[in-house]
């Protein structure tokens, strides 16, 4: 008996490996995927902007990385006591000034600093609605709870979000012919307009990634998280209590059909590899001062060096860290 709809992953999507540079923008599932690739080892900046909602917000931060900006006082507003910055999450915001700058240049020039040797742009859109500011006219990537009044609320869309990436992918990949840009729409539901409106605006997305595809073949993949999501785990036991974020187990779940079709074998073993590694330090002995644990900690170093004698990009310095703090106990 087959008692839900499989859905089938995409022929020749990307094989990542740890070789490669990665960059990933996009909402909270943005997020978690690239949490998840750092703890496995991978090359990656995950959100330098913080969580970002809609595609021109994301294209904008693409545009402000390539280029390569600097943000300064002009650039951010005082609002309840903190400055923010309207392209920015609210965890860049702070009572400093002068601090809330340092982050945002200091993520910005990390980001600017190997955007041209990426090999990989993973890209998750969230929603098609889209606040403009009133006094600007430009889209805002977070309100920072202003007052609605200060907005006008509209959805993109399909043609204004593909005319935008057309013009940004075409001239990315015109200076950067070997990268590849791997979508997902984001599986979060934006219930806030009731579920229609949250239908019609992951609708948008989904024709607008269609058409990229085909724009740009060979370079843009799609990737199917949302439909995972809805389809193979149609049940409310897989959303958290909010209902409208995955729970854990089906983020584990998008993960791992992520894993197996999007990693390449090589990688596959390193993150094995790596995982034990994490276990290994994750475990509490019951004599630490112990010649027995100190030789333990001795295996795993041994273990560190051979995986990166063989792949020297892998940043084992958390691991290595630790173990000579415990070494020196």
């Amino acid at each position: 008996m087959n008692l839900y709809t499989s859905v089938e992953l995409p022929a020749g999507l990307p094989r990542l490996t740890h070789a490669d540079r990665l960059l990933l923008l996009g909402s909270c599932f943005a997020a978690e995927m690239g949490e998840r690739l750092l703890s496995a080892k991978f090359r990656c900046d995950v959100n330098p902007y913080g969580v970002l909602y809609n595609p021109l917000s994301i294209s904008v931060a693409l545009r402000e990385i390539e280029a390569g900006r600097s943000y300064g006082a002009e650039d951010l507003f005082l609002f309840r006591e903190l400055w923010h910055s309207p392209m920015h999450h609210g965890d860049f915001s702070s009572a400093d000034k002068e601090k809330v700058l340092e982050t945002i240049n200091t993520r910005l020039q990390e980001a600017h600093a190997v955007f041209s040797q990426l090999d990989y742009l993973l890209l998750t859109f969230g929603t098609a609605w889209v606040y403009e500011s009133k006094e600007t006219g430009r889209v805002v990537s977070n309100c920072h709870k202003q007052p609605e009044t200060k907005f006008t609320r509209r959805k993109l869309s399909v043609d204004e979000i593909v005319l935008d990436y057309k013009e940004l992918l075409s001239d990315v990949l015109l200076r950067n012919p070997k990268l590849k840009i791997l979508f997902t729409v984001s599986p979060i539901r934006h219930v806030r307009d009731g579920l229609h409106a949250n239908n019609l605006s992951k609708a948008t997305l989904l024709l607008a990634v269609e058409q990229l595809q085909m724009l740009f073949p060979g370079h843009v993949f799609y990737f199917p998280a949302y439909e995972l999501l809805l389809d193979e785990l149609r049940d409310y036991r897989f959303y958290a209590e909010d209902m409208v974020h995955p729970s854990k187990l089906a983020v584990d779940y998008v993960w791992e059909r992520f894993v197996h079709s999007c990693i390449s074998a090589d990688a596959l073993q390193i993150m094995e590899e790596s995982e034990n590694i994490r276990k290994s330090l994750a475990h509490r002995p019951f004599h630490p001062e112990s010649d027995e644990y100190k030789r333990f900690l001795g295996q795993i170093v041994l273990k560190i060096e051979r995986l990166n004698g063989k792949y020297p990009y892998l940043d084992f310095k958390k691991e290595r860290e630790i173990c000579r703090i415990r070494l020196k106990a």
